[in-house]
């Protein structure tokens, strides 16, 4: 085994992917395969493409069907994979949703759905993961996708229930990290910038004509562009990194 294999490769080792029907959680579900774990995809729809490209690599991947905003349903599924697969070593918290409206004409109902996936979502699944690798000593990693909306405020778009969310992804993030860095189960996350996914790719041009500008890269990310920042969380080379926030945003936060 080459020393870069050593420290970057996942082999032996089962990682659960959240919304990894499609876009970034697709590629990282793909990427996690072709470094040598097992994924399983935990979803509410079945994601027939990403395990059709996660065979096509060679990798080992199965479906779990879980409504993330569900807590006893998310329970439920990590008890079946651990049972199932008997580890679970890698997290990658990726379900999320944006809603774009002015504060004033959004409702509270679409306050509370953006605030249960994004952020209720991402708790309940490391509750259920970090109890799984506490109870049973698995020096688990656990990546949650924030976003770089949880430190800047975008712009034209208001979008203040997503950057809240998102804003308390980090701290939970943190939060997490230091109080189970006792048990050797760590926990950072990734913030990305805007990547070419349904949810940014489908938005207006107007509001496309307004980012690029802002962005020192002149360009939108790719969801295989943040494929090796969850490796690296993933893997035995970010041992000693644990309530870290990776930004990968083309600089825009920079300016």
């Amino acid at each position: 085994m080459s020393y870069i294999s050593e420290l970057f490769g996942l082999d032996g080792k089962v990682a659960v992917v959240t919304g990894g029907s499609r876009g970034i959680g697709q590629a990282v579900s793909v990427g996690l395969a072709k470094a040598g774990a097992e994924v399983v995809i935990l979803c509410r729809t079945q994601p027939d493409e990403t395990l059709v490209q996660i065979k096509k690599v060679g990798g080992k991947a199965y479906h779990i069907a879980a409504d993330v905003t569900n807590e006893a349903a998310v329970e439920r599924a990590f008890d079946e994979i651990f049972r199932r697969s008997r580890t679970i070593d890698i997290v990658f918290n990726n379900a999320g949703i944006c809603i774009h409206k002015p504060t004033l004409e959004a409702t509270t109902e679409e306050w509370r759905q953006v605030l249960d996936v994004n952020l209720n979502g991402v708790y309940n699944v490391c509750r259920a993961a970090g109890r799984i690798m506490i109870q049973n000593g698995i020096h688990g990693s656990i990546i949650n996708n924030a976003s770089m909306s949880g430190s800047i405020v975008n712009v034209p778009q208001w979008q203040c229930s997503y950057n809240a969310s998102k804003a308390g992804v980090l701290h939970l993030t943190r939060s997490l990290a230091v109080e189970w860095a006792q048990y050797n189960v760590r926990v950072n996350s990734i913030s990305p910038g805007y990547t070419a996914t349904a949810m940014s790719v489908d938005t207006p041009d107007e509001l496309k004509n307004t980012w690029m500008p802002l962005i020192p890269m002149g360009r939108m990310g790719t969801p295989e562009e943040l494929v090796g920042a969850v490796i690296y969380l993933a893997s035995l080379a970010s041992g000693y990194t644990t309530g870290a926030d990776l930004i990968v945003d083309g600089g825009y936060v920079c300016r």
